[in-house]
Formats: C-alpha cells, sequence, structure tokens
C-alpha cells in the first residue's frame, strides 16, 4: 500500500480543529465559572510536557505509528494486548463525539428528529473521509481552517457591543481550586486526547518537527478557546452559562447589528459540526489503523465502515441524556482518561529510551 503523506502545515490543521472540535460544543473549564480564562492559560502550560512525550515518541521511531512501536518495544503479545487499550479508547472517543455533535443539533436545531438519522449521515461522511485517505483529510482541514478561524474571529467581533466587562469580576473569587480543576478538565478533553496523532502522525512529511506542530496546534486552539470562553463570560455573564447547555451558541444567537444582521448562529452551527466532524474522522482513522494492525489486514479503509457502523451504535447508549453528557466530562473522564493519555504513554516513553540506549551502548563497545 502507498505511503500516504501530510505537509507540516495540513499537520497542523487537522490537530488545531481536532482539539477546538467538540470542545466549542460542550464549552471549557466550567467550574473555573469566570476564570475560566486563567484555566484555559494553564491548561495550555500543563499540556506542553505531554506533547513533547508524544511527539518525542514519534521522532524516535520514524515513520512508525503508535502500534507498531508498542509492538517493536514490547514484542507481539503485549505489544497487541496494548494496541487493544488504544483501540478501545479511541473506538471510544470517536463514538462520544458522534454524540456530542447529534446532542448538540438535536437540542439547538431539530429537537424532535431522532438522533440516529443525524448520526447516519455523519457516520456516512466520515467513512468517505477515511476511505478517501489522510492526504485528503489533510487538504480538507488545510482548506477549512481559515473559514473557521475567520467565523470564530468575525463572530467575536460583532458581540463586542454585547459584552460587559463586569462579568469577569471577582477575578479568584472562588480561590484556586476550580481553576485547577478546571485547568484539569481541559488538559483531559481535548488537549492531552492529541496522544491519538501518534498515530496520525506516521504520515508527517518531516518527522523532525512533529513537536513543532503538536506545540503550535496546542498554542493556536489554546488562543481560540480562551476568545471564545472570553465572549461567552462577557457577553452572557456566568450565571447564564451554568444554566446553558451550548453558550457559544447562545452567545452568538443575541448578536443584533440593525435590522439585517440577526440569527447568525446556524453559521456557527456549521463551525462546530465541521469542526467535530474532523475529529472524528481523525479517530476513526486511527481506530481502523489499530484494528487494521491487530488482526494484520492489508489496508485500514477495508475496516473503516464497520468499525464507523459500531460507533454509531455505542453513541446511541454511551449517554441516557445531555446532562449525562456533560456530566461525563466534568467528572468521570478525569479518571477514565489517566491511563491512556498520560500512563501508558509515559511507560512506552521511558521503556523506549531505556531500549536505545543499551542498544546504542551495547554497539559502541
Amino acid at each position: 500500500m502507498k505511503k500516504e503523506i501530510i505537509s507540516t502545515k495540513q499537520g497542523v490543521s487537522i490537530m488545531f480543529i481536532f482539539l477546538i472540535g467538540t470542545t466549542l460544543v460542550a464549552g471549557a473549564a466550567n467550574k473555573a465559572q469566570q476564570d475560566a480564562w486563567i484555566s484555559i492559560l494553564i491548561a495550555v502550560a500543563i499540556s506542553l510536557p505531554m506533547c513533547f512525550v508524544y511527539s518525542r515518541l514519534i521522532k524516535l521511531f520514524p515513520g512508525k505509528n503508535l502500534f507498531d512501536i508498542v509492538e517493536e518495544i514490547f514484542g507481539s503479545i503485549v505489544g497487541k494486548a496494548i494496541t487493544l487499550i488504544f483501540i478501545w479508547y479511541f473506538f471510544h472517543l470517536g463514538a462520544l463525539i458522534i454524540r456530542n455533535i447529534t446532542e448538540f443539533i438535536q437540542v439547538v436545531s431539530f429537537a424532535e428528529t431522532p438522533q440516529f438519522f443525524v448520526a447516519v449521515f455523519i457516520g456516512l461522511l466520515v467513512t468517505y473521509m477515511v476511505k478517501s485517505g489522510i492526504e485528503v483529510l489533510g487538504r480538507w482541514s488545510e482548506f477549512v481552517l481559515p473559514i473557521i478561524i475567520f467565523i470564530i474571529i468575525l463572530t467575536i467581533c460583532l458581540s463586542a457591543p454585547k459584552m460587559n466587562f463586569n462579568n469577569l469580576k471577582p477575578v479568584l473569587y472562588n480561590g484556586f481550586k476550580p481553576v485547577f480543576q478546571g485547568a484539569y478538565t481541559l488538559f483531559t478533553f481535548p488537549f492531552a486526547e492529541t496522544v491519538i496523532f501518534t498515530v496520525i502522525f506516521s504520515s508527517l512529511e518531516q518527522q523532525n518537527k512533529c513537536f513543532k506542530v503538536y506545540s503550535l496546534s496546542l498554542i493556536m486552539s489554546g488562543v481560540i478557546l480562551l476568545l471564545v470562553a472570553l465572549r461567552n463570560i462577557l457577553v452572557l455573564g456566568i450565571v447564564n452559562i451554568n444554566y446553558l447547555y451550548f453558550p457559544s451558541y447562545s452567545a452568538v444567537s443575541i448578536i443584533n447589528i440593525g435590522d439585517f444582521l440577526q440569527r447568525i448562529e446556524v453559521v456557527v452551527s456549521i463551525t462546530l459540526i465541521l469542526s467535530s466532524i474532523a475529529k472524528l474522522s481523525v479517530c476513526l482513522f486511527a481506530t481502523s489503523i489499530g484494528v487494521s494492525k491487530l488482526f494484520n489486514f492489508d489496508d485500514y479503509k477495508l475496516v473503516a465502515a464497520p468499525i464507523c457502523l459500531l460507533m454509531l451504535n455505542l453513541s446511541f447508549i454511551v449517554y441516557n441524556n445531555t446532562m449525562e453528557m456533560f456530566d461525563w466530562v466534568e467528572t468521570t473522564n478525569l479518571y477514565y482518561s489517566i491511563p491512556f493519555q498520560i500512563i501508558l504513554p509515559l511507560t512506552i516513553l521511558i521503556v523506549a529510551e531505556i531500549k536505545i540506549r543499551l542498544g546504542n551502548s551495547n554497539n559502541s563497545l
């Protein structure tokens, strides 16, 4: 099978859209209240070391993805066991993203439409994207990225007349604890979810620039999330945000410039859906590659469709309602994600470094 290649710019585009994807839908650092902007800054800072861990793995094994790396380090049996663990994480993450999208669409637009129909259309689109290859996703992300940034910046500018800077006060009224809780929530969702790119970035054209891609995407997305969080707080106030499922949508819905520029939240909805679809495509890519590696298939595209169908089925049962979806992000996910995002990647990197150094010392004797 021909090796698929994406450029550094395309890598940044994919990861940036991945990071803002469902985060714009679900909100960011809600526990921190009006200090959410501080949580975002802290989350970006504490995420950089893990980005180094992920990019270091790719740099040590150029041209190989996470599943190839664990099998080379730990052998076939243990390697396949670790592969299976990561497959589950990427698969489950994909199902959560599908539910985030369908829940958002049902709540804000089609209250009477079953989520099944929306999920099926999203699944068809994502399956087509994966079967087209990672290069197509790279080119699509590169094209869509400026549009997404333009819409977000435009809505922030148009919201300026509605902003009240008193909504940011009092700063640190509840102390540092909720700020750090919000930062850790953002770390697990979405920043440390970039462990998935240890699979995707085996296709990166310049492997030595992997950390640059990671750090640039992280900082760019952090800035956008910071601006969006500030807009929501300044426009809505924290009291209103606490009663809203999707504050970004609500903040934009009140934009009213004269009598000719109103109800532009539809454009924002399209932006949120596009970015979430890109994130789902990455999850389906990674899961398909992992399954093909586990069962020694020659082409991951063969299993993309059945895996997507399984994701759709899981998405229907993973939450009972919208409140449970948000509760998952704020509570369970904080602990559930630790093995996949921190423990296993660190263990793999430490063992890899030891083996490489021992191998180099033996060769020098």
